[in-house]
């Protein structure tokens, strides 16, 4: 069996189309079909569905994917570790974190663990950072290309992340608050209003559902008060939905980190009164659970000293 085709295989479970998945690995298609079947000659039983439209895995692809992304994450995990100890040098964390909190979170949190981290251990480590979507963080969390992923969480909404081959810690809190342009200028009446009716529903600005807002928004949806909405633009970005709404375009459930100061200097409201449709969440950061560097362990006990692990 070779280490490409775990790849491979990981790679056409995301992408659900061999063309698109053979482009992404860089070999032509009839070449990636024969890795794909070499590799379920060697596991013994089919992997993919190749009846459907969009190829779906088996059971037995089903079962055997956690496997195959924890065998390709230690196998990255471990390559860096024999290059650091080559190197002598194991300072380096990388992390990935999702758009919103690298603006509002991570660089003053980032600052208190590493002060306190490098009066412990007199030295301070180079830090190497991904922002992007929920979907994607994930993605390179179980590739192994990050050894921590920091983002929002909320128990109605996993993630492919709370499984047994991970940690975590939850070290802040936020809120998702709806939020909205007011009527005019110094009003505080909002221009979308909550909760709107059936005759009349409130234009909101939407979180697609590769963002992790976005799935705890959708989540939670039906444990909120009653609610009508119409969709009227959808977008991954938090800021570009915070941008839409200071537009006066609609309501958008937006971090109260990220409109403090827009709702301080009344550039945007609250949608409504009451905070019946405010949604908390923690800001959790993962790790895998097998050893790492001797820095991303290091960096990971100070982060545990003053938080408690589940």
């Amino acid at each position: 069996m070779e280490f490409a085709w775990l790849e491979d295989f990981l790679t056409l479970a995301d992408c659900g189309h061999f063309s698109r998945a053979a482009e992404r690995r860089n070999v032509s298609q009839p070449a990636f079909s024969r890795r794909i079947r070499m590799l379920e000659d060697w596991v013994g039983a089919p992997l993919f569905d190749r009846d459907t439209h969009r190829v779906a895995l088996t059971a037995a692809g089903r079962e055997f994917r956690p496997i195959a992304e924890d065998l390709v994450r230690r196998m990255v995990s471990g390559r860096e570790l024999v290059r650091e100890a080559a190197q002598a040098s194991a300072s380096s964390l990388r992390f990935v974190c999702t758009n919103v909190l690298s603006l509002t979170f991570f660089p003053a949190w980032l600052e208190r663990v590493e002060t306190a981290a490098a009066a412990a251990r007199g030295s301070q480590s180079s830090i190497n950072l991904v922002t992007d979507n929920m979907a994607d963080c994930e993605r390179l969390m179980l590739q192994g290309q990050a050894q921590f992923l920091l983002c929002h969480h909320h128990p109605a909404a996993q993630t492919a992340l709370d499984s047994n081959y991970f940690r975590h810690l939850d070290v802040g809190e936020d809120t998702l608050v709806p939020v909205s342009a007011p009527r005019s200028a110094g009003e505080t009446a909002p221009m979308h209003a909550l909760p709107g009716s059936a005759d009349s529903p409130v234009a909101h600005l939407a979180f697609s559902p590769a963002s992790g807002m976005g799935r705890i928004i959708a989540s939670t949806r039906t444990h909120e008060a009653p609610v009508w909405l119409a969709s009227v633009f959808t977008a991954h970005l938090a800021m570009v939905l915070l941008t839409m709404a200071r537009a006066g375009r609609g309501c958008a459930w937006l971090p109260l980190s990220l409109v403090e100061r827009d709702l301080a200097c009344g550039e945007l409201v609250r949608s409504a009164s009451g905070a019946e449709w405010d949604v908390p969440m923690q800001i959790r950061l993962y790790r895998p659970r097998a050893r790492q560097s001797a820095a991303a362990e290091a960096f990971w006990t100070e982060v545990a000293r003053t938080t408690a692990p589940t």
